[in-house]
């Protein structure tokens, strides 16, 4: 945090300089404390991990907080988690973000939806898509995929873009407007429920999003029911490694930071099988954490 960012009213000045850390965080954040933007959903524990709505919560109140800082709100998520610590650090940038996406790409975009990129991974640059196809980018924050893919599919084609939060809703829309962008569209809703019919895309793409949900089965059944056969899934995500401790998967600050809630590739394999996917490949790409990685996951609709 630098001296010029608000301090919250939670704790001290000197403990929130890394209240963020799970060993501060109880004498920082107190459950009971409305002021500090910490609180809501902070509670660790496995029987916290396990609650889907509480991991929502949490994803929600982060990426609404990063949406607010981009857009310009310097006073959003003034507390001793501040936006930039709580989604993304400086540390995590070299690789998340929009450093993963060339830059003729980020050129043909305006700069708050570069800004808003937190993901681990390029998935335009591996879904193979094509003119005139159906996408759904699933949690699509400020917009960046889907308005690459927009471009992609060309006007014959669209793409969805779906997202929980209102903030992250309202950012991309401007961008999209900046833009320029007409064959796009950003709909409110959550991955584990998308609000559109089935097979009624060809391509589901995410970008680091689906790792953040508490039931990733369901997410994967989702993405199955709203392709056409022989439809095709093509996200970036963060793959566990096997032996990631359970104490860094009941964290929910790490959750958040796309960490603790990662599947491990026999999971992931295993859900998409379930799922009712075929030709399943994981290729991983780079090291996002001491327990985890960035990997493509690509897979086919059985017909």
């Amino acid at each position: 945090m630098t001296t010029t960012e608000a301090k919250s009213t939670c704790c001290a000045p000197s403990v929130q300089e890394n209240c963020c850390e799970p060993t501060e965080k109880t004498g920082c954040c107190s459950t009971d404390s409305s002021s500090c933007g910490c609180s809501a959903g902070e509670a660790s524990g496995p029987e916290v991990a396990a609650d889907p709505d509480a991991i929502r919560e949490t994803v929600r109140e982060r990426y609404a907080a990063a949406a607010e800082s981009v857009a310009g709100d310097t006073t959003a998520g003034a507390s001793c988690c501040s936006p930039e610590t709580a989604v993304i650090t400086p540390e995590q940038r070299a690789v998340f973000g929009s450093q993963l996406y060339e830059k003729d790409e980020q050129s043909e975009l305006p700069d708050k939806a570069v800004l808003a990129s937190l993901g681990c991974g390029n998935p335009t640059a591996v879904a193979a898509l094509n003119e005139g196809e159906t996408v759904l980018d699933l949690g699509s924050g400020g917009g960046i995929d889907v308005l690459l893919s927009a471009r992609r599919v060309g006007p014959t084609g669209k793409a969805y873009g779906l997202d929980m939060t209102d903030e992250m809703l309202a950012l991309a829309r401007a961008n999209q407007a900046e833009a320029g962008v007409t064959n796009a569209e950003f709909v409110k809703g959550t991955i584990e429920q998308i609000p559109l019919p089935d097979a009624s895309v060809d391509v589901v793409i995410s970008n680091c999003v689906i790792n953040l949900s508490g039931d990733k089965p369901r997410v994967l059944r989702e993405a199955a029911r709203v392709l056409r056969p022989g439809g095709r899934f093509a996200v970036s995500d963060v793959i566990a490694d096997p032996d990631m401790s359970e104490a860094t998967r009941a964290d929910m600050q790490a959750w958040t930071g796309c960490i603790a809630g990662a599947l491990t590739e026999a999971e992931f394999r295993d859900g998409l099988a379930a799922a009712g996917f075929v030709e399943i490949e994981i290729e991983e790409r780079h090291r996002v954490h001491d327990n985890a990685v960035s990997a493509i996951v690509r897979a086919v609709k059985a017909a």
